[in-house]
This record gives structure tokens, sequence and C-alpha cells, in this order.
């Protein structure tokens, strides 16, 4: 399966936490990120990361791309409800591509552990029926 991960800077450290937590799943499947979310990824995991652009220089628009020709199967973008900044990825736009392609998103820790979960038994093969 395909994940794309993106992280607002405020959350960066949660998403390698969570990345540490569930490397041993994350490692099995195909990995896909902004770049300075990505980089940060390798940095404490080893996984292997394939790293866009950083979300305000256009990653958000090609992990977008992705999504619009169901290359991804699992989002996770943990974002900053409070304080994005303006250079950080527009949540707005991601959602808006996951809800029209059918893709499940995670924007907090408690939804990432619970995709990432059902991932790991199995749960996520109906997307199969979309390629």
């Amino acid at each position: 399966m395909n994940i794309g991960l993106i992280a607002h800077d405020s959350k960066k450290k949660l998403m390698q936490n969570f990345c540490i937590a569930y490397m041993g799943i994350l490692s099995k499947n195909d990995l896909y990120a902004t770049g300075t979310t990505g980089r940060l990824i390798e940095e404490v995991t080893n996984l292997n990361v394939h790293k866009y652009l950083a979300g305000h220089l256009g990653g958000e628009q090609q992990i977008g791309a992705q999504i619009e020709h169901n290359e991804i199967d699992l989002m996770i973008f943990l974002r900053d409800p409070f304080t994005p900044k303006s250079h950080e990825p527009d949540v707005a736009y991601i959602v808006k591509l996951c809800d029209m392609h059918n893709i499940p998103l995670a924007t907090n820790l408690a939804t990432a552990e619970l995709l990432v979960k059902s991932l790991d038994r199995g749960d996520m093969e109906w997307r199969e029926m979309y390629k």
C-alpha cells in the first residue's frame, strides 16, 4: 500500500514518534511525504521515504496529484488546527481530494493509529478494487 505523510511544523515531532512506534507496519508499505517531513522520518527510523518538495514549495500538490491518480491508499496529515503558518500545507486541499477519491485520511494521532492498525490487520484490502 502507498501511504502519504504530511505534518505541520508543530506536529513533525509527533509524526516522527508515530513512525517510530509503527515502524514495523510502515516498513511493509511504500511511504510518500513532503520533503521536510520525509527527511525527519528517515532520520529517526531509517525507513525509505519517497520525498517530494517541501509542502510550501509544491510537495502538497505533488502528493495531491498522486491522490488524484489513485496512487495513495492511505493519507496521514497531522495538522495543527490552532496555529498553522501561512507557509504550511493546506489541509483543506488534501481533505477535499481524499473525500473525492475515497482515500482514508487521518488528521490526528488517534485516527492515524486506527488506520495503521487496520492496515496491519488487512482491513484496507478493499483499496485494491480501486486500482
